[in-house]
C-alpha cells in the first residue's frame, strides 16, 4: 500500500511540476494571415538547360559540373537564379544558385562538387526578382 501511494504522489508532483511550467509559458498572437498572388514570368520564350559530362577518375564514371542555360531574355537580367539537378523520384541531387548576367542570353552554373552524371534526370531552373 504505501508504495502505491508513494506512485500516486510522485505522479501528482510530477504533473504538477509540468502543468506549473506549461502555465508560466507567455505565447501571445495578434494576428495570423496569408494570401496568394499572380506571379508572373520575367520572359515568355522558353528557357533552355543543358550539361556535359566530364569523365572523373576520382567518382569514378562521369559527372556534371556546369549547367549552360540558354535563352535568356533582357527582361530577367541580374536576377537571382536557382538549378536544380534531380534524380530518382525527383529527389534533389544539388542546386547550384547566382545571379543572370546583366547582358547576353546564357549562363552557365557550376556545381561543386560535381554530380554523378547516371543519376541525373531532371533540370529544374528558377529565375526570381
Amino acid at each position: 500500500m504505501k508504495r502505491v501511494l508513494a506512485a500516486i504522489i510522485a505522479g501528482m508532483i510530477t504533473f504538477g511540476a509540468v502543468f506549473g511550467l506549461a502555465a508560466s509559458l507567455n505565447l501571445t498572437s495578434d494576428s495570423l494571415g496569408a494570401g496568394t498572388a499572380v506571379v508572373a514570368a520575367c520572359q515568355g520564350a522558353t528557357l533552355n538547360a543543358a550539361y556535359t559530362s566530364t569523365y572523373s577518375a576520382a567518382a569514378p564514371g562521369y559527372t556534371v559540373g556546369t549547367v549552360t542555360v540558354t535563352g535568356l531574355a533582357a527582361t530577367c537580367y541580374s536576377k537571382p537564379y536557382k538549378i536544380t539537378l534531380s534524380g530518382a523520384a525527383n529527389a534533389s541531387l544539388g542546386e547550384a544558385t547566382g545571379t543572370t548576367p546583366g547582358v547576353g542570353t546564357s549562363f552557365a552554373a557550376t556545381f561543386a562538387p560535381a554530380i554523378g552524371g547516371a543519376s541525373v534526370t531532371g533540370i529544374s531552373v528558377v529565375i526570381s526578382g
